[in-house]
């Protein structure tokens, strides 16, 4: 990816990337623009929403550039019910799932395991493994460490787990090994309930269609608004308007990227 630095107080062009570097006592704030044009870039998410409230509006950014987009959601979205119990929640939410990725553009992959049971197993290792190696990704975004949820923090280090071992010859599956290890960023943590991120993306221009994509998870906007939490429509929202504003546009979508051997990259 080329970067172009910018200082904070010159006019922003279209699609740029915010980065924030805090330095000393001093926080500056740089205008970096990625160039997605030769990336593919593959979400990896436990549930069939979580795509589309933490980073659709980036895979739309990254495919309007020229990208190729995937998602693999790894749980069923079995034991996620509204107020108003679903019958056959599983093929709804699949449904639903496959319904989003068609309006969004991007290749669809299942790991097809049970809400709440997802656990680091060499079959589960293997299955995303597989789908890594299909892909053939350059980035990968995938839940952060810290995330509330059960299934994002062991998603999380299957994650992690897969960018390392989908180079690796010795770890055989059907498709031949990447032949480089794709960078990974952590998605934004829901209600921004722990570490805030280190990249911003501009979302502004796609927030219409983030709403439109999870508006196709009908089952799911029926939750919230029970005393737990917002509904997810408006948490979606709070969070896109917030991450905007911490970076001094309309809307924003937040990632860390993640620093390893072999998983960091200059952009």
């Amino acid at each position: 990816m080329a970067v172009v630095r910018r200082r904070w107080d010159e006019p922003v062009p279209d699609g740029l990337v915010l980065w924030r570097l805090e330095i000393a006592l001093t926080s500056h704030r740089w205008l970096m623009r990625l160039d997605f044009s030769d990336e593919r870039v593959l979400a990896v998410v436990a549930h069939p929403d979580d795509a589309e409230l933490l980073c659709a509006g980036t895979l739309a950014r990254a495919r309007d550039a020229g990208a190729v987009i995937a998602v693999c959601v790894a749980c069923r979205g079995d034991k996620g019910q509204p107020q108003v119990l679903v019958d056959d929640l599983a093929i709804v939410r699949r449904a639903e799932m496959q319904q989003a990725a068609a309006l969004l553009g991007a290749e669809l992959f299942t790991l097809d395991q049970p809400d709440s049971e997802l656990f680091d197993t060499v079959e589960v290792r293997r299955l995303l493994v597989e789908v890594a190696r299909q892909f053939r990704p350059t980035l990968l975004l995938g839940h952060h460490p810290e995330d509330y949820h059960v299934d994002h923090r062991a998603l999380s280090h299957l994650t992690e787990v897969v960018s390392w071992l989908a180079t690796s010859p010795g770890f055989v599956t059907t498709s031949p090994p990447l032949e480089t290890s794709p960078a990974l960023w952590w998605l934004d943590l829901l209600q921004q309930q722990g570490p805030q991120p280190e990249l911003y993306v501009d979302i502004s221009g796609q927030l219409e269609l983030k709403q439109r994509l999870l508006e196709c998870h009908a089952s799911q906007l029926q939750r919230g608004n029970d005393g737990n939490f917002a509904p997810l429509a408006e948490l979606m929202r709070q969070q896109a308007t917030l991450r905007g504003q911490q970076s001094g546009v309309i809307a924003a979508e937040g990632f860390t990227p993640y620093r390893a051997f072999k998983r960091t990259r200059a952009w």
